[in-house]
Protein backbone atom coordinates (compact mmCIF):
# COMPACT_ATOMS: atom_id res chain seq x y z
CA UNK A 1 0.00 0.00 0.00
CA UNK A 2 1.65 2.90 -1.24
CA UNK A 3 1.42 6.55 -0.55
CA UNK A 4 0.87 7.74 -4.07
CA UNK A 5 -0.68 11.43 -3.16
CA UNK A 6 2.79 12.76 -2.00
CA UNK A 7 2.59 15.67 -3.90
CA UNK A 8 -1.17 16.58 -3.29
CA UNK A 9 -2.21 19.09 -0.86
CA UNK A 10 -4.12 16.81 1.24
CA UNK A 11 -7.52 18.57 2.32
CA UNK A 12 -11.11 18.77 1.48
CA UNK A 13 -13.61 20.61 0.73
CA UNK A 14 -16.52 22.22 2.29
CA UNK A 15 -18.94 24.69 0.32
CA UNK A 16 -16.68 25.00 -2.01
CA UNK A 17 -13.83 26.19 0.29
CA UNK A 18 -10.85 23.91 0.33
CA UNK A 19 -9.53 23.22 3.27
CA UNK A 20 -5.85 21.66 4.28
CA UNK A 21 -5.41 18.89 6.31
CA UNK A 22 -3.40 18.92 9.34
CA UNK A 23 -0.17 16.48 9.98
CA UNK A 24 -2.04 13.37 10.91
CA UNK A 25 -0.12 11.41 13.32
CA UNK A 26 1.04 7.73 13.19
CA UNK A 27 -2.32 5.31 14.72
CA UNK A 28 -5.38 3.72 13.71
CA UNK A 29 -8.19 5.74 13.37
CA UNK A 30 -11.75 4.63 14.24
CA UNK A 31 -13.73 7.28 11.65
CA UNK A 32 -16.86 6.87 12.34
CA UNK A 33 -19.22 7.85 8.90
CA UNK A 34 -23.13 8.68 8.03
CA UNK A 35 -25.44 6.57 8.24
CA UNK A 36 -27.69 8.15 5.51
CA UNK A 37 -27.38 11.63 5.40
CA UNK A 38 -23.75 12.87 4.60
CA UNK A 39 -24.40 16.30 6.57
CA UNK A 40 -23.81 13.88 9.56
CA UNK A 41 -20.30 13.74 8.61
CA UNK A 42 -17.46 15.98 11.46
CA UNK A 43 -15.52 17.66 10.29
CA UNK A 44 -12.53 16.12 12.33
CA UNK A 45 -13.39 13.12 10.35
CA UNK A 46 -12.88 14.68 6.99
CA UNK A 47 -10.14 16.20 8.13
CA UNK A 48 -8.45 12.13 9.06
CA UNK A 49 -9.76 10.98 5.93
CA UNK A 50 -7.82 13.89 4.04
CA UNK A 51 -4.21 13.43 6.06
CA UNK A 52 -3.89 9.65 6.88
CA UNK A 53 -1.39 7.34 4.63
CA UNK A 54 -3.74 4.66 4.41
CA UNK A 55 -7.21 4.76 3.87
CA UNK A 56 -9.14 1.33 4.81
CA UNK A 57 -12.85 0.62 4.13
CA UNK A 58 -15.71 -2.31 3.89
CA UNK A 59 -16.74 -1.28 0.50
CA UNK A 60 -14.93 1.19 -2.02
CA UNK A 61 -17.53 2.08 -3.63
CA UNK A 62 -19.77 3.40 -0.93
CA UNK A 63 -16.57 4.97 0.92
CA UNK A 64 -16.09 6.99 -2.69
CA UNK A 65 -19.13 8.72 -2.85
CA UNK A 66 -18.38 10.01 0.89
CA UNK A 67 -14.90 11.12 -0.49
CA UNK A 68 -15.87 12.73 -3.60
CA UNK A 69 -19.10 14.70 -1.81
CA UNK A 70 -16.18 16.42 -0.04
CA UNK A 71 -13.31 16.27 -2.29
CA UNK A 72 -11.30 13.94 -0.85
CA UNK A 73 -8.33 12.20 -3.46
CA UNK A 74 -6.99 9.75 -1.08
CA UNK A 75 -7.52 6.25 -2.49
CA UNK A 76 -9.56 3.95 -0.38
CA UNK A 77 -8.67 -0.10 0.35
CA UNK A 78 -10.82 -2.64 0.35
CA UNK A 79 -10.87 -4.08 3.80
CA UNK A 80 -13.69 -7.19 4.80
CA UNK A 81 -14.31 -9.58 5.96
CA UNK A 82 -13.54 -11.48 3.23
CA UNK A 83 -9.83 -10.30 2.91
CA UNK A 84 -8.80 -9.42 5.95
CA UNK A 85 -6.73 -12.30 6.83
CA UNK A 86 -4.64 -10.98 3.31
CA UNK A 87 -4.76 -7.27 4.04
CA UNK A 88 -4.76 -6.80 7.48
CA UNK A 89 -1.05 -7.47 8.11
CA UNK A 90 -0.71 -4.94 5.27
CA UNK A 91 -2.42 -2.68 7.77
CA UNK A 92 -0.49 -3.27 10.31
CA UNK A 93 2.44 -3.28 8.34
CA UNK A 94 1.61 0.02 7.64
CA UNK A 95 1.63 1.08 11.31
CA UNK A 96 4.56 -0.63 12.16
CA UNK A 97 5.86 1.66 9.78
CA UNK A 98 5.07 5.09 11.21
CA UNK A 99 2.05 5.65 8.89
CA UNK A 100 -1.31 7.05 10.21
CA UNK A 101 -4.13 4.48 8.99
CA UNK A 102 -7.79 5.11 8.95
CA UNK A 103 -10.51 2.19 8.76
CA UNK A 104 -14.22 3.19 8.15
CA UNK A 105 -16.92 0.97 7.70
CA UNK A 106 -19.74 1.52 5.53
CA UNK A 107 -22.08 3.38 7.50
CA UNK A 108 -21.72 3.97 11.51
CA UNK A 109 -18.99 3.57 13.62
CA UNK A 110 -16.23 0.63 13.25
CA UNK A 111 -16.37 -2.42 14.79
CA UNK A 112 -19.36 -2.48 15.35
CA UNK A 113 -21.20 -5.24 13.75
CA UNK A 114 -18.43 -5.46 11.40
CA UNK A 115 -14.93 -7.20 11.05
CA UNK A 116 -13.22 -3.65 12.04
CA UNK A 117 -13.23 -5.58 15.66
CA UNK A 118 -10.00 -8.06 14.63
CA UNK A 119 -8.27 -5.05 12.62
CA UNK A 120 -8.49 -2.79 16.47
CA UNK A 121 -7.53 -5.93 18.42
CA UNK A 122 -4.60 -6.96 16.48
CA UNK A 123 -3.10 -2.72 16.27
CA UNK A 124 -3.83 -2.87 20.09
CA UNK A 125 -1.76 -6.39 20.65
CA UNK A 126 0.81 -4.95 18.46
CA UNK A 127 1.18 -1.58 20.60
CA UNK A 128 0.08 0.68 18.04
CA UNK A 129 -2.06 3.65 19.20
CA UNK A 130 -5.60 3.17 18.68
CA UNK A 131 -7.72 6.43 17.73
CA UNK A 132 -11.53 6.74 18.17
CA UNK A 133 -13.10 9.55 16.10
CA UNK A 134 -16.59 9.75 16.84
CA UNK A 135 -19.38 10.43 15.29
CA UNK A 136 -22.81 8.74 13.25
CA UNK A 137 -24.27 5.36 15.22
CA UNK A 138 -27.47 3.78 14.54
CA UNK A 139 -27.67 2.10 17.87
CA UNK A 140 -27.61 5.51 19.47
CA UNK A 141 -29.97 7.07 16.47
CA UNK A 142 -32.68 4.36 17.22
CA UNK A 143 -32.80 4.81 21.06
CA UNK A 144 -32.76 8.58 21.65
CA UNK A 145 -35.21 8.68 18.68
CA UNK A 146 -37.66 5.23 20.24
CA UNK A 147 -38.83 7.06 23.03
CA UNK A 148 -37.84 3.92 25.29
CA UNK A 149 -35.89 3.89 28.19
CA UNK A 150 -31.87 5.13 27.96
CA UNK A 151 -30.25 5.28 30.57
CA UNK A 152 -29.16 1.51 30.46
CA UNK A 153 -28.95 -0.33 26.99
CA UNK A 154 -27.43 -3.24 25.83
CA UNK A 155 -27.04 -3.73 22.27
CA UNK A 156 -26.67 -7.16 20.98
CA UNK A 157 -26.17 -6.87 17.68
CA UNK A 158 -28.52 -9.41 14.85
CA UNK A 159 -30.84 -11.82 16.09
CA UNK A 160 -30.45 -15.25 14.92
CA UNK A 161 -31.91 -16.46 11.56
CA UNK A 162 -33.73 -19.46 12.50
CA UNK A 163 -36.43 -19.20 15.22
CA UNK A 164 -35.19 -21.49 17.99
CA UNK A 165 -32.16 -19.24 18.26
CA UNK A 166 -34.29 -16.29 18.26
CA UNK A 167 -36.22 -17.78 21.00
CA UNK A 168 -33.03 -18.76 22.73
CA UNK A 169 -30.99 -15.62 22.53
CA UNK A 170 -34.34 -13.44 23.53
CA UNK A 171 -34.74 -15.98 26.49
CA UNK A 172 -31.28 -15.00 27.28
CA UNK A 173 -31.65 -11.51 27.58
CA UNK A 174 -35.37 -11.54 28.75
CA UNK A 175 -34.36 -10.39 32.30
CA UNK A 176 -31.62 -7.79 31.38
CA UNK A 177 -33.04 -4.34 33.05
CA UNK A 178 -32.26 -2.39 29.82
CA UNK A 179 -33.15 -1.27 26.55
CA UNK A 180 -32.32 -3.81 24.18
CA UNK A 181 -31.06 -2.46 20.84
CA UNK A 182 -30.80 -5.23 17.96
CA UNK A 183 -30.22 -4.89 13.77
CA UNK A 184 -32.46 -6.68 12.13
CA UNK A 185 -33.25 -7.84 8.40
CA UNK A 186 -35.88 -6.25 6.79
CA UNK A 187 -37.45 -9.25 5.33
CA UNK A 188 -36.91 -10.98 8.66
CA UNK A 189 -38.76 -8.66 10.81
CA UNK A 190 -42.12 -9.65 11.02
CA UNK A 191 -41.12 -13.30 12.34
CA UNK A 192 -38.80 -11.68 14.38
CA UNK A 193 -41.09 -9.55 16.42
CA UNK A 194 -43.72 -12.77 16.78
CA UNK A 195 -41.07 -15.05 18.43
CA UNK A 196 -39.79 -11.61 20.32
CA UNK A 197 -43.79 -11.35 21.65
CA UNK A 198 -43.98 -14.84 22.13
CA UNK A 199 -40.73 -15.16 24.28
CA UNK A 200 -40.97 -11.48 26.10
CA UNK A 201 -44.74 -10.80 26.20
CA UNK A 202 -46.78 -8.87 23.71
CA UNK A 203 -47.15 -5.90 26.22
CA UNK A 204 -43.80 -5.08 26.09
CA UNK A 205 -43.09 -2.00 24.30
CA UNK A 206 -40.86 -1.50 21.45
CA UNK A 207 -39.81 0.62 18.43
CA UNK A 208 -38.78 -0.61 14.71
CA UNK A 209 -36.38 2.69 13.35
CA UNK A 210 -35.92 2.33 9.78
CA UNK A 211 -33.99 3.93 7.51
CA UNK A 212 -32.26 6.37 9.92
CA UNK A 213 -31.29 9.93 8.60
CA UNK A 214 -32.78 9.60 5.08
CA UNK A 215 -35.55 10.85 3.52
CA UNK A 216 -38.35 7.97 4.71
CA UNK A 217 -36.91 7.89 8.20
CA UNK A 218 -39.36 5.96 10.51
CA UNK A 219 -39.92 5.56 13.61
CA UNK A 220 -42.91 2.97 14.08
CA UNK A 221 -43.84 2.77 18.28
CA UNK A 222 -46.59 0.50 19.82
CA UNK A 223 -46.21 -2.60 22.13
CA UNK A 224 -44.49 -6.32 20.54
CA UNK A 225 -47.47 -7.67 19.90
CA UNK A 226 -49.01 -5.05 18.24
CA UNK A 227 -45.49 -4.10 15.88
CA UNK A 228 -46.12 -8.32 15.12
CA UNK A 229 -49.27 -8.09 13.83
CA UNK A 230 -48.51 -5.32 12.13
CA UNK A 231 -45.41 -6.18 10.24
CA UNK A 232 -46.91 -9.84 9.73
CA UNK A 233 -47.66 -9.62 5.89
CA UNK A 234 -46.18 -6.24 5.26
CA UNK A 235 -43.18 -5.68 3.21
CA UNK A 236 -40.71 -3.93 4.49
CA UNK A 237 -37.36 -2.20 2.83
CA UNK A 238 -34.53 0.12 4.26
CA UNK A 239 -32.17 -0.62 7.29
CA UNK A 240 -33.83 -2.00 10.49
CA UNK A 241 -33.11 -1.16 14.24
CA UNK A 242 -35.09 -3.09 16.77
CA UNK A 243 -35.66 -1.96 20.36
CA UNK A 244 -37.36 -3.99 23.00
CA UNK A 245 -38.01 -1.79 26.17
CA UNK A 246 -36.53 -3.34 29.30
CA UNK A 247 -38.44 -5.70 32.15
CA UNK A 248 -41.19 -3.66 34.01
CA UNK A 249 -39.83 -3.67 37.33
CA UNK A 250 -41.40 -5.79 40.00
CA UNK A 251 -40.90 -6.77 43.65
CA UNK A 252 -38.71 -9.90 44.13
CA UNK A 253 -40.02 -12.48 46.68
CA UNK A 254 -37.52 -13.41 49.74
CA UNK A 255 -35.91 -16.70 49.83
CA UNK A 256 -38.70 -17.47 52.74
CA UNK A 257 -41.53 -16.58 51.08
CA UNK A 258 -40.59 -18.34 47.58
CA UNK A 259 -39.91 -21.67 49.52
CA UNK A 260 -44.03 -21.38 51.00
CA UNK A 261 -44.53 -20.79 47.38
CA UNK A 262 -42.56 -24.20 45.82
CA UNK A 263 -43.79 -26.39 49.51
CA UNK A 264 -47.09 -25.24 48.84
CA UNK A 265 -47.63 -25.32 44.74
CA UNK A 266 -45.10 -29.01 45.27
CA UNK A 267 -48.53 -30.40 47.16
CA UNK A 268 -50.33 -30.90 44.94
CA UNK A 269 -47.56 -30.86 41.58
CA UNK A 270 -44.96 -32.65 40.85
CA UNK A 271 -41.75 -31.38 41.30
CA UNK A 272 -41.01 -30.44 37.44
CA UNK A 273 -44.37 -28.81 37.28
CA UNK A 274 -44.50 -26.83 40.47
CA UNK A 275 -40.96 -25.52 39.88
CA UNK A 276 -42.44 -24.27 35.91
CA UNK A 277 -45.87 -22.73 38.21
CA UNK A 278 -43.50 -21.12 40.13
CA UNK A 279 -41.51 -19.50 37.25
CA UNK A 280 -44.56 -17.95 35.75
CA UNK A 281 -45.68 -16.36 39.82
CA UNK A 282 -42.64 -14.82 39.93
CA UNK A 283 -40.30 -14.68 37.19
CA UNK A 284 -37.00 -16.08 38.51
CA UNK A 285 -35.67 -19.04 37.05
CA UNK A 286 -37.79 -22.61 36.39
CA UNK A 287 -33.81 -23.89 36.88
CA UNK A 288 -33.30 -22.55 40.26
CA UNK A 289 -36.86 -23.26 41.21
CA UNK A 290 -36.84 -26.76 40.34
CA UNK A 291 -32.79 -26.88 42.03
CA UNK A 292 -34.32 -25.17 45.27
CA UNK A 293 -37.46 -27.52 45.49
CA UNK A 294 -35.31 -30.32 45.29
CA UNK A 295 -33.69 -29.52 48.02
CA UNK A 296 -36.22 -28.74 50.15
CA UNK A 297 -37.80 -32.35 49.67
CA UNK A 298 -34.48 -33.46 50.29
CA UNK A 299 -34.55 -31.45 53.31
CA UNK A 300 -37.79 -32.62 54.49
CA UNK A 301 -36.32 -36.29 53.99
CA UNK A 302 -33.83 -35.84 56.91
CA UNK A 303 -35.44 -34.02 59.22
CA UNK A 304 -38.40 -37.13 58.71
Amino acid sequence: MSDDKKNIQRGYRLAGTFVPARPIEPALYLVATPIGNLGDITLRALETLAGVDVLACEDTRVTRVLLNRFGIVNRPYAYHEHNADEVGPKLLAALADGRAVALVSDAGTPLVSDPGYRLGQMAIEAGHSVVPIPGASAPLAALVGSGLPSDAFLFAGFLPVKDKGKRDRLTELSRVPATLIFFESPHRLGASLAVAAAVLGGARRATVCRELTKAFEEFHRGTLEELATYYEDRAVKGEIVLLIAPPECEDVPDAADIDALLRELSQSMPTSKAAAEAARLTGLSKKDLYTRLLALKGEAGEAS
